[in-house]
């Protein structure tokens, strides 16, 4: 019997995209068209461009994958990726960035080893951009900002701010929910005990539009996040079960 396709979501957190709107959906359905059911599942949390208007458009043209989803005002990458996740119907969840300097292309390469993994349990495939395309400047932001929190959180990845990464839904949903959680998703799944995987993956040059992060915005204000995070990691217990009563 042949094994049914998994169910893949892509979840798109944005804000003020609307350039990067239509090429971004479109180099996800080249990377996917093949590879049975998905769907992408778009937030616009409260942008005051034009990037919902484009989402309506696509649909209206006929994309039947896309499901567009808009914050009356923005709230952050965490609770539109939250958001996301919350609407989508698939049981693999990737996500990636709106910007366009994710790869789609890559997507199937972290699918790929997803799939390896059985779905019952609990992991994380984790895009590594070795080769970044950003500013001097912004390389050595980033690579602060990785160093202070893999020295702190010891959560295996050397570039946790890679917005590509493939999960369960079902691993997802056990996560605590916190604002700026996006940037610790590999910490919090090791806290369930589950599997961290880094798959290299391209980094392309921005487009269009302008970064939303700063160097405050990377370590400053995630600093007492990450503190957070230590407290969840030190109270966090496992049980293993090695027998049970309940009837079947």
């Amino acid at each position: 019997m042949t094994k049914k396709p998994l169910a893949i979501s892509v979840v798109i957190p944005a804000k003020n995209e609307q350039d990067n709107v239509e090429p971004v959906i479109s180099a996800i359905v080249d990377a996917l068209i093949d590879r049975g059911s998905f769907e992408i599942v778009y937030v616009d949390d409260g942008s005051d461009d034009g990037t919902y208007t484009e989402l309506q458009r696509l649909c209206n043209e006929g994309l039947s994958q896309l499901k567009p989803i808009k914050h009356r005002v923005s709230v952050g990458q965490s609770t539109a990726i939250h958001t996301g996740v919350s609407h989508a119907i698939g049981e693999l969840i990737v996500t990636l960035d709106a910007d366009g300097q994710n790869d789609p292309a890559d997507i199937p390469k972290l699918i790929e080893q997803a799939l390896l993994q059985p779905m019952s349990s609990d992991f994380c495939i984790a895009g590594f951009r070795k080769m970044r395309k950003d500013t001097p400047w912004k390389r050595l932001q980033s690579k602060i900002a990785n160093k202070v929190r893999s020295t702190l959180l010891h959560d295996g990845t050397p570039d946790t701010g890679c917005g590509l990464k493939v999960f369960p839904k079902s691993t997802f949903v056990k996560l605590p929910y916190f604002n700026h959680m996006h940037r610790f998703l590999p910490a919090l799944v090791r806290r369930l005990g589950g599997k961290i995987i880094v798959v290299e993956v391209n980094h392309l040059d921005r487009q269009h539009g302008v970064s939303k992060y700063n160097m405050l915005g990377r370590l400053g204000v995630g600093l007492v996040d990450m503190l957070g995070v230590m407290w969840l990691q030190r109270r966090m217990k496992i049980a293993e079960v090695v027998s049970t009563d309940e009837k079947q």
